[in-house]
């Protein structure tokens, strides 16, 4: 694909959003019904690494399946909203040194067990970013 193709574009608007946002929803298949659950996420190398929580198993569902994921700043009371959505495949990954850093630390607990992190790298396809301008408020 030539650099400046509408889709490279687009992939290059997304990974630059994203690191502006600490969480976001992956979506998969489990037991052949869709499945959306939160993770944590930070840009990496051209790709997405995201933080989800071992003990709900959901890594096992994740791993070598095809995904989406989205995020966005919808919830930041902004009057210029952005929303990124791509698809990709997962890969329970290792996390190095530097990419924990810059996740931070994780919540205590989850629905009242110890939170156990697990990763997946996930190498974003089929990018699209919508932008919403002019976004009303919620009223006092």
């Amino acid at each position: 694909m030539p650099p400046h193709t509408p889709a490279r574009a687009e992939r290059t608007e997304a990974l630059r959003l994203l690191p502006g946002i600490r969480y976001g929803r992956v979506a998969m298949s489990r037991h052949a019904l869709p499945f959306v659950t939160v993770a944590r996420h930070i840009v990496d190398a051209g790709g997405v690494v995201i933080r989800i929580h071992r003990g709900f198993g959901y890594h096992t569902a994740l791993d070598g399946a095809v995904v989406a994921y989205e995020a966005g700043n919808i919830d930041t009371g902004a009057t210029e909203v952005w929303s990124v959505q791509f698809v990709g495949e997962a890969r329970v990954v290792e996390p190095t040194g530097a990419q924990l850093i810059r996740f931070g630390p994780y919540s205590a607990c989850t629905d009242g067990e110890r939170y156990d992190p697990v990763y997946l790298r996930v190498e974003p396809e089929f990018v699209t970013v919508h932008r919403f301008s002019g976004v009303p408020q919620d009223p006092v």
